[in-house]
């Protein structure tokens, strides 16, 4: 039993790096602002599928590690996820019961939600723009998010994670 849940964690772990890996991945200028939000996903799916294993906590540590490696104020990724997987956690009995296209129109919500939190706090800052750009990651989220479910639901699946 011990085995199991220690190779359910490094597949969690393992997403979660591959999600880090995507999220800094370089692209072109004009690509920038389509870039979905991978860990942002990431924690959606993990929290909706292992409540009870994926949490508060684990969406706190993803975010301290996207705010080190994105160089970002630190906390900021850290507020934001946590919240996210807050209302997901909240949530997720309901969102389970959902299909692949309304869940997607949550994951629009909840990644809009970290997209503004994010937004909010450079605007505080003091550096951030006066369009709503920011809330395209948003879009292309919740647009790649069946495919995101279905791939991660598979490998939930393949591994025996529970």
């Amino acid at each position: 039993m011990a085995d199991r849940h220690s190779g359910g964690v490094l597949i969690v772990v393992g997403t979660l790096i591959i999600g880090f890996i995507l999220s800094q991945m370089p692209l072109p200028a004009m690509l920038v602002w389509w870039r979905p939000e991978w860990v942002a996903m990431l924690v959606i799916y993990w929290v909706m599928a292992l409540p009870h294993r994926f949490g508060i906590g684990s969406a706190w540590m993803a975010g301290i590690v996207l705010d080190v490696l994105k160089g970002s104020l630190l906390g900021m990724n850290a507020l934001s996820l946590t919240i996210v997987a807050l209302i997901t956690l909240i949530l997720h009995k309901r969102l389970r019961m959902y299909r692949l296209w309304q869940q997607a129109m949550m994951v629009l919500v909840l990644v809009g939600i970290n997209q503004l939190i994010f937004h909010w706090i450079q605007s505080m800052a003091g550096t951030t723009g006066d369009s709503l750009i920011f809330l395209l990651p948003a879009l292309v989220s919740a647009l790649l998010w069946p495919w995101v479910f279905v791939v991660l639901r598979g490998i939930r699946r393949t591994f025996h994670i529970r």
